[in-house]
C-alpha cells in the first residue's frame, strides 16, 4: 500500500516538504502548502503561502487539521519547508523564509500540543556567514547529538548556483534563537559531486543509528529528477556517501513519482523504526504528493524494504 497524501484546498493537489513527529501517541507531519488562489497561474509558488498540517494516528491516513501562516515582517513573502523534532514534550518547528532568495534564513516556533505555534520573536534565527556560501538557508533538519542541536540547512555557492549543504550547532538550553547557533565549520559538508546529484545537495534528513548518523538527501533540483541519496558520519560534520547510485530514485514512468523522489524527512518511532517521507509527482511539478516508505536495517545500513516504495 502507498500512501500519498495532498492537500486540495488551493484547486489542486499540492504537498511539499514533509516533516514528521509523535506527540502524547499522535503523529502530526507538517508541510509546504500551495500556493494562494489569488495567485493566477496557480502553478508557481506565489506569496503567502504557508506551512499545513496533518494529523495521523497510523502513519497512512492523514487529515489536515490546520495551517501556520506568514506573520512576522520576515515571513512576508511566505513561509516553507519545516524541520520538526519533539523536545522536552513540545515541538519545536524549524522552517524558512520564502521569496527573498540569498536573504532566506531560517525561523523558529515552538507548540506545546503540535498545532498552535509561538514564533521566535527574534526570527529569522540563523543564516550562514563566510566566503563560500551566499547567505542562504533553507531545508532545515535538526537532531541531538553529542548532547546538542545540530541543524542542517541547505545553502548556495556566493554566485547563487550550486546548491549544498551546512550545519549549526546550538546548546539545547539556548533557547534557539537568533545568536544560539554556531556554524560548525566554515565550508560546505556536503556538494553535489555525482552525476545524478546535477548541482544541488539539499533538504537533509539525519537520524542516529548505532553510534552514527545517516544523512538522507535530495540531490539535483526539483523534478531534473530529484532522487534521494545517502550519507553517513562519525562526527555529524565528516560525511561519506553509502553509494554513487541513488538511494531511494524517482518513479519509472507512467508512475505517480515519475517526475522524482525528492525532498526527505526521516521519522523514528517510538519502536525504533524508521520511516522515510518524500514527496514526488509525474507531471513536472503541476501537482505534489507526499508518500512514506519504512527503512529497514541490516549489518549497519539502511535498505528500502522490500514493497513499500512504488
Amino acid at each position: 500500500m502507498t500512501m500519498l497524501f495532498a492537500d486540495t484546498d488551493q484547486g489542486r493537489s499540492f504537498a511539499k516538504d514533509p516533516a514528521v513527529v509523535k506527540l502524547n501517541g499522535v503523529y502530526y507531519m507538517y508541510y509546504t502548502m500551495a500556493p494562494p488562489v489569488s495567485d493566477k497561474s496557480n502553478t508557481g509558488w506565489g506569496i503567502g503561502r504557508g506551512i499545513g498540517i496533518a494529523r495521523s494516528g497510523n502513519l497512512l491516513d492523514w487529515e489536515k487539521i490546520s495551517e501556520i501562516m506568514p506573520e512576522q515582517d520576515c515571513e512576508r513573502n511566505g513561509i516553507c519547508a519545516p524541520g520538526a523534532i519533539v523536545l522536552g514534550g513540545k515541538v519545536h518547528l524549524f522552517y524558512q523564509t520564502y521569496g527573498n532568495e540569498a536573504k532566506d534564513a531560517i525561523c523558529h516556533a515552538v507548540s506545546g500540543d503540535g498545532v498552535h505555534f509561538v514564533k521566535d520573536d527574534s526570527n529569522p534565527v540563523f543564516s550562514p556567514t563566510g566566503e563560500w556560501n551566499n547567505g542562504r538557508a533553507i531545508d532545515a533538519d535538526v537532531i541531538v547529538w553529542d548532547g546538542r542541536l545540530f541543524m542542517y540547512f541547505a545553502t548556495r555557492d556566493p554566485k547563487g548556483k550550486i546548491q549544498m549543504q551546512g550545519v549549526a550547532i546550538a546548546e539545547l538550553d539556548s533557547g534557539f534563537g537568533r545568536g544560539a547557533w554556531k556554524q560548525a565549520c566554515d565550508e560546505s559538508i556536503l556538494k553535489p559531486e555525482l552525476p545524478w546529484e546535477q548541482e544541488c545537495i539539499e533538504a537533509a534528513a539525519v537520524c542516529e543509528r548505532e553510534g552514527k548518523l545517516f544523512m538522507f538527501y535530495g540531490g539535483a533540483y526539483n523534478n531534473c529528477p530529484q532522487q534521494i541519496g545517502c550519507a553517513v558520519s562519525e562526527d555529524g560534520i565528516h560525511w561519506t556517501r553509502l553509494s554513487d547510485e541513488p538511494f531511494l530514485p524517482n518513479g519509472e514512468p507512467g508512475s505517480w513519482n515519475e517526475s522524482e523522489s525528492g525532498h526527505p524527512f526521516l521519522f523514528k518511532d517510538e519502536d525504533a523504526r524508521t520511516y522515510l517521507f518524500y514527496q514526488g509527482n509525474n507531471d513536472m511539478g503541476r501537482s505534489w504528493y507526499l508518500s512514506m516508505t519504512e527503512i529497514g536495517w541490516k549489518d549497519g545500513l539502511p535498505y528500502v524494504m522490500q514493497g513499500n516504495a512504488e
